[in-house]
């Protein structure tokens, strides 16, 4: 039997999901999973064991998986900076949703402009917010020639300026450049599952080609939230690891309470 969750299928958005949705007789639907579906008009289609394409089983809490999302470089805008980079009373264009509730990736683009580059066609992702931030990796900064500080998302006191130009405006940032610290989403349910709190420090391993270990990652807990292991893609360059596939959460707060043992 296959337990299918909202968070389960929100991390195979980037991938696409098959319309009609294949569930064999023993799979189950949580409530919310099958909202999501019929909220994007995904019919469900029952199928044989050896005809599905089901999507991998849920996550084995004993393991505690967590699926992956790889962050690529991106915007987000105070409203009255949507205004001046694409004109007064312009609204973001959702071009396609992301794993977290209410999130999307806009149509629209920015180039950032920096000391000694630039980097076109960035991503904008909405809603708007109340400040605008950007995001970026440590190899981006090489190319625009800034050497942002590690930040979680909010936290952009003191950070360095960076120029985003947009098809009808120009906005001169005096702060908001960040590289954004690792950190995984949780609703409270899950907190509760994983045993963590908000603010925990968790280790998380990969368990691919490179098992790498994320010493440092900051568990960020809100009812708004799916779970979801959220890197730049330098880590995930580092790791072999794509938007979809799964992480081990191993330990927490500097406490090493399980990890993945390889023979050398």
């Amino acid at each position: 039997m296959t337990l299918i969750t909202e968070t389960h299928l929100r991390t195979q958005l980037v991938k696409g999901l098959p319309n009609p949705f294949p569930i064999t007789d023993g799979d189950k639907l949580t409530p919310a999973a099958a909202d999501f579906l019929k909220d994007r008009g995904i019919s469900l289609r029952r199928v044989t064991p050896s005809e599905s394409t089901i999507l991998p089983g849920s996550e084995d809490i004993g393991l505690k998986l967590i699926p992956v999302g790889v962050s690529n470089r991106h915007v987000h805008l105070s409203p009255e900076h949507v205004e001046v980079l694409f004109g007064g009373g312009y609204t973001l264009t959702p071009l396609r949703e992301l794993s977290q509730k209410g999130q999307f990736a806009a149509r629209e683009t920015v180039t950032l402009v920096g000391p000694r580059g630039i980097i076109q066609h960035v991503r904008i992702l909405g809603p708007s917010r109340g400040a605008t931030q950007v995001e970026i990796s440590r190899t981006d900064g090489f190319e625009l020639g800034v050497h942002p500080p590690i930040r979680l998302s909010g936290d952009i006191q003191g950070t360095p300026s960076i120029t985003l130009v947009g098809a009808s405006g120009t906005v001169v940032l005096q702060q908001g450049l960040i590289i954004a610290k690792n950190h995984v989403h949780m609703s409270p349910e899950d907190a509760q599952t994983f045993q963590v709190n908000e603010g925990d420090r968790l280790i998380v391993q990969a368990m691919g080609e490179r098992p790498i270990i994320f010493a440092d990652t900051i568990a960020r807990v809100s009812a708004h939230f799916s779970l979801d292991f959220h890197i730049d893609l330098d880590e995930a360059n580092a790791a072999r690891l794509n938007t979809g596939d799964q992480v081990q959460m191993i330990g927490k707060n500097g406490e090493i309470t399980r990890a993945e043992r390889r023979q050398l």
